[in-house]
C-alpha cells in the first residue's frame, strides 16, 4: 500500500510537472506569436502637400530623412485623401467615406463620428494590440468622441483642429504647452512636434515587447506657422511668400524628429518588424503661393498640380504615401501607380497584420496589401470619389455632385460635368468632356451609388453630458451646429465677441440636475463676462438672469430628463445685441 501511495504521488508530481511545462511552452508560443505580429506606426503630418518634400522634386526644401524613407519604401504615387483635416482623419480611422462617418467638416458640430463607427484602434485592440495616439485628433473634444473613447489606450493630444484654437487649452502657442494625457491636463516642455515624437518614443519603449499600433498625427505644419528660428532661417531668403519660410521650417523640424524616431527603432531592435507608414492629410497650405484654392502655384512648387488644401483638384487631395516593413519585404524604393485612398489604409494594415475586421464593420476601402506584396488579386480600386460636403467655406448646400470629383487612374470628373485626362493633363487645364461624352457618362455611374449610401449619414452627431466618461463637459462654440458658415472656432474671432449663437446637439445621458456655467472665454482665462443678461434654452426649458458685476461665469441649474436635446445660450449686451456663450461647462450634479 505504501509503495502504491508513493507511485501515485510520483505520478501526480510528474503530471503536475508535465502540465507546468506544457503551460510554459504554450505561454512561450503565445508570446512568440505576439512578438511575431508586426508593430504599426502610422505617421500623418498636417497640411503638407505632395510637393513639400525634396524627394518629390521640390528645389528648395531639404527633407533628408523623408527622402531616405521614400528611397527605402514602397510608394503609392496615386494616393488620395480628402481636401481638409477632419474628413481625412475620419476616413483613415474607419475605412469609410467621411460623409458616412458624420465627420465631414472641420467645425460646426460636423467633426464628430457616429458612435457606431469602429476605428482602426478598436480593430487592432480587439486583436491583442496595444494602441496609442499622439498629437492631433480633430474628431471631437468631448465624450464619447475623444481618442480614448474610440479605442486608443494611451493618448497624448491637443484639442480642436490646431494648437491654440478655441477648444485647445487656453494659452497654448506651440511652445511649452498644456496637452491632455489620458483625460488629464499636463504641462509639457518644448516645441509641439518635439513633444509628439518624444511621447511616441516613450510609448514605443514601454510596449516594445508587445505588438503595438501607434497613430502619430502631428499638427505641424498647420498654422499658425510657428517654429524656432533655427528651422525657418535657412528659407527666409528663398521662400518669400506669406508664411512660406516658417512652413518649410516646421517640415524641417518634423524631418529631424523622424530621423530620431527611426534611429530609436533600430536601437530597440524592432525596426525590422515594424510597419512604418508616412502620409499627409491634404494638399499644401503654405508650400506655395496660390490665387484662390484651385490655381496653379504663383510662386513655389506643387509637383505640377493645380489646387491646394480645400480644393477638389488633385493638388488638394493627392498626397505622399510611403510604407516600409523590412520583415514583410516592403522595401526597395518601388513605385505602385494604382489608384488608392485613405479609406483603404485600415483594410490594408489589417490584412498585413492578419488582424480580423469584424463583420459588423464593412469598410468602403479595399486592401491594397496584394499590390504591396506582389500577390495576384482581382480587387483593385477602379474609382474613388472626393466630395467636400458644404464646400470650403461651409456656405454651399449639401447635394449630389456639388464640390465632387470622381477619380480613376486616367480621368477626373469634376462636379459631374468637367472632364480631365489626368495622364495627359496633370495640371487639369483642358476640359475634354465634349470630346469624350461616353467617359463622362461612365464616370457618372460611379457617383450615385456612393451618394445614395453616404447621404443618409450626413446628420447631426451628439455630444454626451452627464456621462460617466467625462464630467464636467466643457463645450466650445466651434461645435455649434450652424445651418451654413462656420461658428466662432478661434480666439481671433471669439475675442471680438461676435453677435451670433448656435445650438449644441447634445445627448443627456442620465436624468437629474445639471449645472451650466456660461462664459465668453474659457475658465482658465479668468475673464469677466462683458454683458448684462444671460439666457439658456434646453429641452423645452428657458431660464434667464441678470449678470452680476465682475462675474466670470453665469450659472444656471436645471432638472433634465434623459434624451436628446439642443442647448442654446445667449448673452445680451448694453447696445441691445446678443451673442452666445462661446464656452459652457456642464456638470451633472
Amino acid at each position: 500500500m505504501e509503495s502504491f501511495g508513493k507511485l501515485n504521488r510520483g505520478l501526480a508530481l510528474s503530471l503536475k510537472l508535465g502540465m507546468m511545462v506544457m503551460f510554459l511552452c504554450l505561454g512561450n508560443i503565445v508570446k512568440l506569436q505576439a512578438q511575431e505580429k508586426p508593430n504599426v506606426i502610422l505617421i500623418m503630418t498636417d497640411d503638407q502637400g505632395y510637393g513639400d518634400l525634396s524627394c518629390h522634386g521640390n528645389p528648395i526644401i531639404e527633407t533628408p530623412n523623408l527622402d531616405r524613407l521614400q528611397s527605402e519604401s514602397i510608394r503609392l504615387t496615386d494616393f488620395h485623401v480628402s481636401p481638409f483635416c477632419t474628413p481625412t482623419r475620419a476616413a483613415l480611422m474607419t475605412g469609410h467615406y467621411p460623409g458616412r462617418t458624420g465627420a465631414y467638416r472641420t467645425s460646426s458640430g460636423r467633426t464628430l463620428m457616429h458612435t457606431d463607427e469602429q476605428t482602426i484602434a478598436n480593430v487592432f485592440a480587439s486583436n491583442g494590440y496595444v494602441t496609442g495616439m499622439v498629437g492631433k485628433w480633430h474628431l471631437g473634444d468631448n465624450a464619447p468622441h475623444r481618442p480614448q473613447d474610440r479605442g486608443f489606450q494611451d493618448v497624448v493630444w491637443h484639442k480642436c483642429g490646431g494648437v491654440g484654437q478655441a477648444s485647445d487649452y487656453w494659452g497654448n502657442d506651440y511652445f511649452d504647452d498644456v496637452y491632455e494625457r489620458n483625460g488629464k491636463y499636463e504641462k509639457f516642455e518644448g516645441y509641439c512636434t518635439d513633444v509628439w515624437f518624444s511621447e511616441s518614443i516613450r510609448f514605443i519603449e514601454k510596449n516594445k515587447e508587445k505588438p503595438f499600433m501607434l497613430y502619430l498625427a502631428t499638427n505641424a505644419p498647420h498654422g499658425p506657422y510657428r517654429v524656432a528660428d533655427k528651422w525657418s532661417d535657412p528659407y527666409k531668403e528663398t521662400v518669400t511668400w506669406k508664411n512660406g519660410a516658417n512652413f518649410y521650417g516646421m517640415i524641417a523640424n518634423f524631418d529631424y524628429n523622424l530621423g530620431i524616431l527611426r534611429k530609436r527603432l533600430v536601437e530597440l531592435g524592432i525596426a525590422e518588424n515594424t510597419i512604418l507608414v508616412f502620409m499627409t492629410d491634404n494638399g499644401t497650405s503654405a508650400g506655395a503661393s496660390f490665387k484662390g484654392l484651385d490655381s496653379e502655384p504663383l510662386q513655389g512648387y506643387n509637383a505640377g498640380m493645380r489646387g491646394k488644401k480645400s480644393s477638389i483638384y488633385d493638388g488638394g487631395h493627392r498626397v505622399p504615401f510611403f510604407i516600409y516593413w523590412p520583415k514583410g519585404k516592403l522595401t526597395g524604393g518601388k513605385d505602385i501607380n494604382s489608384l488608392a485612398a485613405h479609406i483603404d489604409v485600415l483594410p490594408t494594415l489589417a490584412e498585413l497584420c492578419e488582424v480580423t475586421v469584424p463583420d459588423t464593420h464593412q469598410p468602403d476601402g479595399i486592401s491594397f496589401a496584394p499590390l504591396l506584396t506582389g500577390k495576384q488579386t482581382d480587387k483593385v480600386r477602379d474609382s474613388y470619389i472626393v466630395q467636400y460636403h458644404a464646400g470650403a467655406y461651409a456656405k454651399d448646400s449639401i447635394e449630389p455632385w456639388l464640390n465632387s470629383a470622381v477619380l480613376t487612374s486616367d480621368w477626373r470628373l469634376m462636379n459631374g460635368k468637367v472632364l480631365y485626362n489626368i495622364k495627359n493633363d496633370p495640371e487639369q487645364k483642358n476640359d475634354v468632356s465634349k470630346k469624350y461624352p461616353k467617359v463622362v457618362e461612365n464616370l457618372r455611374t460611379y457617383y450615385m451609388p456612393y451618394w445614395e449610401s453616404v447621404s443618409p449619414r450626413l446628420k447631426p452627431v451628439r455630444i454626451d453630458i452627464g456621462s460617466s466618461l467625462e464630467n464636467p463637459t466643457v463645450l466650445c462654440s466651434q461645435d455649434w451646429y450652424m445651418e451654413s458658415g462656420n461658428p466662432p472656432w478661434n480666439f481671433n474671432a471669439i475675442q471680438k465677441y461676435p453677435r451670433v449663437t448656435g445650438p449644441w446637439m447634445i445627448n443627456i445621458e442620465k436624468s437629474g440636475r445639471y449645472r451650466f456655467t456660461l462664459r465668453q472665454l474659457p475658465k482658465e482665462a479668468h475673464a469677466i463676462v462683458k454683458a448684462k443678461r444671460a439666457k439658456i434654452k434646453i429641452a423645452g426649458k428657458t431660464l434667464e438672469k441678470r449678470i452680476e458685476p465682475d462675474s466670470k461665469g453665469v450659472i444656471f441649474e436645471i432638472e433634465l430628463q434623459k434624451g436628446q436635446a439642443e442647448l442654446l445660450t445667449y448673452f445680451f449686451y448694453e447696445d441691445g445685441t446678443s451673442g452666445g456663450a462661446y464656452f459652457t461647462e456642464v456638470n451633472a450634479l
